[in-house]
């Protein structure tokens, strides 16, 4: 349960506190949950006296707010209902077979939908926010490239915000857009990462340091990513035309 909040997006503390109220419901009365956005690990004591750990690495992953509501909720009726470990097993696989993934062109279509709506709303026009939408598209697609062929979220982020600032400055060369910098600030809003600068904040307050500052060094190397794939064609452009 505890791998499935945190591969879902769940804040550290949420997953301590979900591992550790499962641990008391369920007769352990020694038991120690200690989690970083990378690793959890659960120790307990038998009802022999006999120590028991299990060490489990948290592989990359995104945040999923379904599962995790879905899991947190599954938890709590755990905690009161007490279920065998064959049926918790069950109701855990049932909400991972009936977890709806969208398709690729639905994925495209909301990143269309909503880098169009953020350039109209840094005050470009409607072409500008179908331009917008466009070079959402492109994000879109060059993330899931990038996700086939393995690659990390650093350099997934450097490749997209490339992408989209390429893309930008070629419909605008062409005519159909006129404001770039809406553009491209609307289109890039899908990779700024608020999830997780937030969940790092509010680990922090919680007092876990270690994870919070974790999180935040993350959210700030994407933004680094951002900037230094944003700022390569932009670059390139100022140099081909002569500065």
């Amino acid at each position: 349960m505890g791998f499935r909040l945190m591969f879902s997006g769940a804040e550290i503390y949420r997953v301590e506190e979900s591992v550790s109220r499962l641990l008391k419901a369920y007769g352990a009365e020694r038991g120690e949950v200690f989690a970083i956005p990378n690793c959890i690990i659960v120790s307990l004591t038998s009802p022999q006296g006999e120590p028991m750990t299990q060490i489990r690495r948290m592989p990359s992953h995104g945040t999923d707010i379904y599962l995790l509501e879905k899991y947190n909720d599954l938890c709590r009726r755990m905690c009161r209902e007490t279920p065998s470990f064959d049926q918790a097993f069950a109701q855990m696989e049932e909400i991972r077979r009936t977890h709806k993934v969208y398709s690729l062109p639905v994925q495209l279509l909301a990143y269309f939908l909503g880098c169009g709506m953020f350039s109209l709303f840094y005050g470009g026009s409607v072409w500008d926010g179908i331009c917008g939408g466009l070079c959402g598209v492109v994000i879109g697609l060059c993330l899931a490239i990038t996700s086939v062929l393995g690659a990390n979220l650093f350099f997934k982020t450097i490749a997209a915000g490339a992408a989209s600032a390429l893309v930008a400055m070629l419909l605008t060369a062409a005519g159909l857009g006129q404001n770039t910098q809406a553009i491209i600030i609307g289109a890039l809003m899908a990779l700024v990462p608020g999830i997780a600068f937030t969940n790092a904040m509010r680990d922090i307050m919680a007092g876990d340091m270690v994870a919070g500052i974790s999180k935040a060094a993350e959210a700030l190397l994407i933004g680094a990513a951002i900037a230094m794939g944003t700022a390569l064609p932009l670059g390139v452009a100022r140099m081909l035309m002569g500065g």
